[in-house]
């Protein structure tokens, strides 16, 4: 194997280590800002309204009789 082979072969190497690290680094910040996005439409949601009063008549009853 002559010098100019392994010096390729070695600069190949190195530009996939490069380019999997920028990925990793990619992907890194993409699942940061999901969790972000997340984050706020669960805060977002609103707060569910309070349970009825068991003791109102109001809005407890359904008229079948039609």
């Amino acid at each position: 194997m002559d010098v100019s082979a392994i010096a390729a072969r070695f600069s190949a190497m190195a530009l996939a280590n490069t380019q999997g690290q920028a990925s990793l680094l990619v992907l890194k910040k993409t699942l940061d800002v999901q969790q972000s996005t997340a984050l706020q439409l669960l805060q977002a949601i609103p707060q569910a309204p309070r349970a009825v009063d068991p003791s109102a008549t109001v809005g407890t009853r359904i008229d079948t009789f039609a």
